[in-house]
């Protein structure tokens, strides 16, 4: 048996949470970001301020394309207003 084997779970939780953080350091400037974006666009469909495609339509029209020029639904046509 290891060292690791005879902590207890919480300290052994607490050290792969700290090894974790020191691998990717929270940003909490990008979480504020992230989490005002997803409210104003979660607003703007409640709104009907934009029009929403089906996944399957958007992956559809990828796989006919062979390049990002030539999709006919393009990521700005998705978010922008109608």
């Amino acid at each position: 048996m290891s060292m690791i084997d005879y902590l207890p779970i919480d300290i052994k939780t607490q050290l792969v949470e700290r090894i974790l953080t020191s691998l990717q350091p929270i940003q909490k400037d990008i979480d504020a970001f992230w989490a005002e974006e997803a409210e104003k666009r979660i607003n703007e469909i409640k709104e009907k301020k934009v029009k929403l495609i089906e996944a399957e339509e958007v992956f559809n029209e990828i796989k006919k394309s062979s390049t990002k020029e030539s999709i006919g639904i393009s990521a700005r046509q998705i978010m922008n207003p109608i």
